[in-house]
């Protein structure tokens, strides 16, 4: 066999070769390990729904937290992974309500998260709960902005993989309109941008990440990250809202994952010589369909075990699908009728409450007590105040202050119609309001139907507060109200226990929307 060498002259060329290919290997793998990849997964708003759920409107199940801590375990694996959780864990549904948060707190030390922000309803079992709740985590709570609260923490650092990640804690400083004045008693809420523009600026230096974990609301989040500087990412919270993909506010992204544990955010960040050049993020929807986490599902299921047996007695059958869904919206059957059963209960002329109140819909069908529990988990009471004319279309005005951003304040009434143009400037919006059938008397006074949580200012609800303690005995001691301008109260009674007592008593329940708010336009 002929063997075939090459000339001199190529010896060169074939090191040359080898060489150009040698140095671009050394440059392709110098580049891959500049290059690092983190990851941020995320949920918000999860309100105790441990269990999948068929949300009103829908026709399929959505959610279970164990399916979920399966998805965060999968995606875990692939990369340096944080776990976050942006507010209102504890309170919302039964299954944590029963337990006082415990068993929410319980199932997030399993499913080892990271960090938690306090959201507003953190609060709403008192403070007293709230340091318990936190002593059990076994992972920070922040709230930068929180003074007085000395168990929770401003921020907290995290290394993953060599990159340094700071998350801030910041919630809505409206925490003292949205739970009830007794709970944040003490504590002061400082306003979220100045916290974090003099955090950003202490941490900058000492973290290759910034990241905002937020309960302040999306618009919130949005104006956050364009206005102070430093910030790379906003993991936001309390107004449930869908971002499907990272938003772009300035120089950092703003991202949140709905409600209720129905998605899991997901945000991928590569970093080259620490410093962020590229983001990809998405919402993973959780559905029963998926894998389960064992060992969440046994805290939920032991759980659950001790709801059924205190919740599944039938109180009473409902005739139509009640929405509690668009309760922040417009006028709903379900908010009609638990209107109604205020101003029945209390006699009042009319009967006003915020939409905020009811957080599920129910079932056409049977009712339980745990259908009850579920759409008004909160302990309020019902009491009835006397408003003038005046004060109650002050009152309507602030309900319908924050339609746009779907406010828990919306009001749901009874004994009373009134229209109201949501384009028009705030405070001026509502047009005409009719009571049993007259046109509103400005100078006259009318009885009020409400619960404790509006009558001492909840979500700014100002004129029922005002008329309270213009009362010649007001006083407040336990958080029970007293004062001769408080016509009804019944601080005995849980709303939710008066509602499931007049189910019991009517045995069939129907209601309807009947034009009780109307929109108007120009």
């Amino acid at each position: 066999m002929t063997q075939v060498s090459l000339p001199a002259q190529g010896r060169p060329l074939r090191s040359c070769l080898f060489f150009f290919l040698w140095a671009f290997l050394v440059v392709w793998l110098t580049s891959c390990a500049t290059h690092q990849e983190i990851r941020i997964l995320y949920f918000n708003d999860f309100h105790g729904f441990a269990h999948p759920y068929q949300p009103y409107g829908s026709d399929r199940k959505q959610g279970g937290l164990a399916n979920l801590s399966a998805r965060v375990e999968e995606l875990r694996a692939e990369k340096p992974s944080l776990l976050l959780a942006a507010g209102d864990m504890i309170q919302g549904h039964n299954w944590a309500n029963l337990f006082l948060g415990e068993s929410s707190i319980s199932a997030m030390n399993v499913m080892k998260v990271d960090a938690m922000v306090l959201g507003n309803h953190e609060f709403d079992f008192g403070q007293t709960v709230l340091k318990e709740r936190i002593r059990q985590a076994g992972f920070p709570v922040l709230g930068a902005n929180v003074v007085g609260l000395e168990s929770v923490k401003p921020y907290a650092f995290f290394d993953l993989n060599g990159v340094s990640v700071a998350v801030i804690g910041l919630v809505t400083s409206d925490v003292p309109q949205t739970t009830h004045p007794k709970n944040v008693h003490g504590l002061q809420f400082l306003a979220p941008e100045a916290v974090a523009e003099r955090l950003v600026g202490e941490l900058r230096e000492r973290s290759d990440v910034i990241v905002v974990l937020s309960h302040i609301g999306y618009h919130g989040d949005i104006r956050l990250a364009q206005k102070v500087k430093g910030i790379d990412v906003v993991v936001g919270g309390h107004t449930h809202t869908k971002v499907e993909k990272p938003v772009p506010a300035g120089r950092a992204y703003v991202v949140q994952a709905f409600e209720h544990a129905k998605v899991l955010g997901v945000l991928d960040l590569t970093l080259k010589k620490n410093r962020i050049v590229k983001i990809d993020g998405r919402l993973e929807a959780i559905t029963p369909d998926g894998k389960e986490n064992k060992a969440v599902a046994a805290i939920v299921a032991k759980y659950q075990k001790q709801v059924d047996t205190l919740m599944d007695e039938t109180v009473g059958w409902v005739a139509d699908d009640l929405d509690g869904a668009h309760v922040r919206l417009r006028e709903t059957n379900l908010g009609n009728l638990v209107a109604d059963i205020l101003r029945k209960t209390t006699g009042a002329d009319v009967a006003i409450i915020n939409g905020g109140t009811i957080r599920t819909s129910i079932r056409k069908g049977q009712v339980k007590v745990s259908d009850i529990y579920a759409t008004v988990p909160f302990d309020n009471y019902i009491v009835a105040v006397k408003l003038t004319g005046r004060q109650l279309q002050d009152t309507l005005e602030h309900g319908v202050s924050g339609v746009e951003d779907e406010e828990g304040r919306f009001p749901q009434v009874s004994g009373l119609v009134f229209t109201y143009d949501p384009r028009a400037p705030k405070g001026s919006r509502v047009r005409d309001v009719w009571i049993g059938g007259n046109p509103l008397d400005v100078e006259r006074e009318y009885s009020v139907a409400t619960n404790d949580f509006l009558a001492a200012g909840g979500d700014g609800y100002q004129a029922f507060s005002e008329a309270v303690k213009s009362s010649k005995d007001y006083a407040l001691s336990g958080g029970i109200m007293k004062g001769d301008r408080l016509v009804y109260s019944d601080s005995g009674r849980w709303l939710r226990d008066v509602i499931v007592g007049y189910m019991q008593k009517q045995k069939v329940v129907s209601a309807k929307t009947e034009g009780r708010i109307r929109e108007v336009r120009p």
